[in-house]
């Protein structure tokens, strides 16, 4: 065993239905012996894959929280066959603030991964996640979405696999979840990745694992988590997890490869000009910064150093330096 500071209030190798908390240790002037509680929901029965579903690894990405919420209130040991653990907040105090970043220390769980065992709370629970919890498991489903800031289409993201056996788990993730775009990534991940994401703590441990963007812009979007509710319930179907699941038509993904973000130079009001989905050339002008200090002065004009389409888009209005606005990304070409 890792030695985490964190300790748990289920038991991963026991059958049936537990429901507690990670005990993320925390000594706080109000609080000398005090502890934070990360939600954790084991679910076991019989012989199966283990499959850690989570969300909440930033705070202000909704649809996978409430999604893997109702989730975990909702199935049973006698509908699955095999092991589902849900991490509905995985960092729980930025989940708590509704916020991308914990408030206590400041951390983006998905930047500190492997962590470290006795660093601020949300290298703790890097840490966790790393060492404990992904070497029992074999998929990782970690849902999130554009936060407050950005907005995505429901989008899968994945890697191609490195071996055929991966590539071919991978894609029938991809095609279990169902979703209207997949973020394709060429290069990285395996057991050599050195990604500071969740997705990277998974490669490094052997887990087939996939990520999703699902809504953003600080809401709740009823379409959005209804797909991904649908989606996560076929992909447990798809791993002979959940047998008694009524599977429907696919709907079909577009895969695409990541060209890169188009960002703000300057501060003011961000005018877009595309949408998402609409096609982008190097050169073209997709939207305009107005000045909030200087009503007199020409909006400074945004343009695209790539060709593609939109897969995502600022959400907020005002912008600074250096700010994201789209993101373009190409066809994936099928080989």
């Amino acid at each position: 065993m890792a030695n985490s500071l964190i300790t748990s209030e289920v038991d991963l190798g026991q059958s049936g239905k537990q429901a507690g908390y990670l005990r993320v240790p925390h000594s706080t002037h109000r609080s000398a012996y005090g502890w934070l509680p990360v939600p954790i929901t084991v679910i076991r029965n019989g012989d199966g894959p283990t499959v850690l579903m989570s969300a909440g690894v930033h705070g202000d990405e909704y649809e996978g929280e409430i999604a893997l919420s109702k989730l975990a209130r909702d199935l049973e040991p006698h509908d699955i066959q095999g092991r589902l653990i849900i991490l509905p907040a995985v960092n729980a105090p930025a989940v708590q603030a509704g916020l991308r970043v914990s408030p206590i220390d400041d951390g983006n769980l998905n930047r500190v991964f492997p962590g470290d065992p006795a660093g601020t709370p949300t290298q703790m629970i890097a840490h966790y996640l790393e060492t404990v919890l992904l070497p029992q498991c074999d998929y990782l489903v970690d849902l999130h979405s554009g936060g407050t800031s950005l907005y995505y289409p429901p989008t899968l993201l994945r890697g191609q696999g490195h071996s055929d056996d991966e590539a071919a788990a991978l894609k029938q993730l991809q095609e279990a979840f169902d979703l209207p775009f997949a973020w394709v990534f060429t290069g990285g991940g395996g057991r050599q990745s050195t990604a500071r994401t969740a997705m990277g703590a998974g490669n490094r441990n052997g887990v087939v694992s996939i990520m999703a963007e699902l809504g953003g812009g600080g809401a709740v979007s009823r379409d959005v988590l209804a797909m991904t509710e649908r989606g996560l319930r076929r992909i447990l179907h798809s791993l002979g997890m959940l047998p008694g699941y009524h599977l429907d038509a696919t709907r079909g993904t577009r895969e695409t490869h990541a060209q890169g973000s188009v960002y703000a130079h300057d501060a003011g009001l961000f005018e877009p000009f595309k949408v998402i989905g609409e096609d982008v050339s190097v050169g073209e002008e997709v939207g305009v910064i107005h000045s909030v200090t200087s009503i007199t002065r020409a909006p400074e004009p945004v343009i695209s150093p790539y060709d593609g389409f939109v897969l995502c888009s600022r959400a907020l209005g005002q912008v600074t330096c250096g700010d994201a606005v789209f993101q373009i990304v190409q066809d994936a070409v099928s080989s």
